[in-house]
This record gives structure tokens, C-alpha cells and sequence, in this order.
């Protein structure tokens, strides 16, 4: 196995800002992005210029990958896909696993190459063979969506379990949604609980929502109102809409912390400035509980919160 090169997932990253699949993609499929600012403040620049072409031209895997990424984000050069996927694939065929990755990925996006979600899964196979858990992860994500491949949630869960157990977060949050469903293995609400918090822990907001719906709803776990209400916070504060919707829900019932109708409107205003239309048929519905001057003060509130970025959202 060729050795991976330090910034490859970075690549990866930004080269997986596509669905993967443009039909029957699963709605909780999320995936992480990076946009090019980012990799450039992620990147030393130093690392990859001046390019060691010749030594990729000589077959250095590892430089064949830095000169790929070199052209994916335009970075000391103009930027080519194609080339990129070109200087990729030599290093794939090498063995190289986030050349793999990469090129992976350039078939799942048509990004340098036709798009071809059958190749695409060929090259995912091939890196989580090498036991790398991102391929594991995505080659999970294609048995889920039956993208390249026939939708098959047994092995779905299969590939999902590999990643998790190597600490992929994505993969622990969806091997949770698979045990909370039943999906591609027996239902089991407490598994379901243990992977969902291995992924709350790590700071992924689907995971503390999940969590949190579990300890709200006594399912897998001791219902517990005032750990629902942290967990959905902690998601909220991310920016997360249900549970904002869901934490609104909490202090306008006065479950698991004290009745506060202004905190109320707060996130359930917030939840649907963010777009979910059913926290506003929430928030209306509190507004007949409050006073004009709490309605504007909770409003203000809301504002500030968004306008800090959920670093000022009311008391903790």
C-alpha cells in the first residue's frame, strides 16, 4: 500500500461538493465540504511549490498526488480538472489510497472526467479495501443510495460499521439512523443510542440531535428531559433547524428547564428564519402567550443570536 500524502482528504473534501447520486439520494446523506478559501488556508503552500514535476513524471506516487491537487484548486497553476483526474489516476493505479479517493470522486462529480458513478464505486472499493475509513464510508454511502451499485442496506451497513469503528463520524450517524430504523440490520434502539452519541461527542450535530430525540423520547435510553434539552442546544447552537424547532419546543412546555416563553420564540424564530416553516406555526402559537413587549424582546434576541453566529443565544 503507497503511503497517503498529508493533505489528500483536504482535495477530497472540496471535490465532494456533489449528490451522490442524482437519484434516490437519501435526504440524511449529508457530507462535509470545504470550499476553496478554506483549503487554501488549510494548505502551506510552501508544501506543493515549487511543483516536483519531475518527479511525478518519474512516478512518485505522493507527487503525483500533490501535483493533482495542485490542479484541482488552482493552486500554483490554472486550474484543471482534467488534468488533476489525469495526475490522479497515475498515482491510483499505484495503489496510492487518497489518489483513490480523489479520483473516486472525480467520477462521482464529472468533475475532470465523464461522470461515471460505476467507476466511482470501483475506486471507492478500492481505497476501503486498504482499510481507509472515508472509502469505507462512501462506498456505504453508494450501497445506501444504490449509486454505481444495487442499493443493498446489509452491505450499506457493512461498510458503514468499518468506517464507525474507525472513528468516522458520518459513518457512526448513520449506522445510528440503520439501528433506529432497522435498516440493513435488526432494529435496536440502544445501539442505535450508542452509536448516535459516538458521533454527538465528536461534535456532529445530526448526531446531538439524534441523541437528543432519543433522551426526549425514553428510546434506547432513560428519558431524560434536561439531557434532551442539552443535546438539542448543542445542535441548535451548530445551526441545526430541528433542533432548534425542538429546543423552542422545550421552553415553551417547560420540559427539562424552566417555562421561559421568550427563549421559545427566540428558537423557534430563528428555526424559521433558517427555513423551517413549521417552527413558524410554532412560534405563532406562543405569541398568543406572550406580551407585545416580549414578543419584540424575543425577536431582538433572535437577532442577536443569529447575528453572533450562536455565540450570544440567551442564557446557556
Amino acid at each position: 500500500m503507497i503511503r497517503s500524502t498529508s493533505h489528500a482528504l483536504v482535495a477530497v473534501a472540496v471535490l465532494l461538493e456533489f449528490p451522490l447520486s442524482a437519484q434516490g439520494q437519501p435526504e440524511a446523506l449529508e457530507q462535509r465540504t470545504a470550499t476553496l478559501d478554506e483549503v487554501r488556508s488549510w494548505l502551506n503552500l510552501q508544501d506543493i511549490a515549487p511543483l516536483d514535476r519531475s518527479a511525478a513524471e518519474g512516478g512518485d506516487a505522493d507527487a503525483q498526488v500533490r501535483l493533482g491537487l495542485s490542479y484541482s484548486g488552482g493552486l500554483g497553476v490554472g486550474q484543471d480538472h482534467a488534468e488533476a483526474a489525469r495526475w490522479y489516476r497515475l498515482a491510483a493505479k499505484q495503489g496510492h489510497v487518497d489518489a483513490q479517493l480523489m479520483l473516486a470522486a472525480s467520477y462521482a462529480s464529472g468533475r475532470g472526467v465523464p461522470q461515471d458513478q460505476t467507476k466511482a464505486v470501483q475506486w471507492f472499493r478500492l481505497a476501503a479495501e486498504q482499510h481507509n475509513a472515508v472509502g469505507q464510508y462512501q462506498l456505504g454511502r453508494c450501497y445506501h443510495a444504490g449509486s454505481g451499485v444495487q442499493q443493498d442496506h446489509v452491505e450499506a451497513a457493512r461498510w458503514y460499521r468499518l468506517a464507525a469503528e474507525q472513528g468516522e463520524v458520518d459513518a457512526q450517524l448513520q449506522l445510528g439512523h440503520f439501528y433506529s430504523l432497522g435498516k440493513g440490520v435488526p432494529q435496536d434502539h440502544e445501539e442505535s443510542v450508542r452509536w448516535h452519541r459516538l458521533a454527538a461527542t465528536q461534535g456532529h450535530a445530526d448526531g446531538q440531535l439524534a441523541l437528543g430525540y432519543a433522551y426526549s423520547q425514553g428510546r434506547g435510553v432513560r428519558k431524560d428531559d434536561a439531557e434532551a434539552a442539552n443535546w438539542f442546544r448543542l445542535a441548535a447552537t451548530q445551526g441545526n433547524t430541528l433542533a432548534q424547532m425542538f429546543l423552542g419546543a422545550i421552553y415553551m412546555d417547560g420540559r427539562g428547564v424552566l417555562k421561559d416563553y421568550m427563549l421559545a420564540h427566540m428558537w423557534l424564530n430563528i428555526a424559521s428564519a433558517n427555513g423551517l416553516e413549521e417552527a413558524r406555526e410554532h412560534r405563532d402559537g406562543v405569541e398568543s402567550e406572550m406580551t407585545r413587549t416580549q414578543i419584540l424582546r424575543a425577536t431582538e434576541l433572535a437577532r442577536a443570536c443569529l447575528a453572533s453566529d450562536y455565540e450570544a443565544c440567551g442564557p446557556k
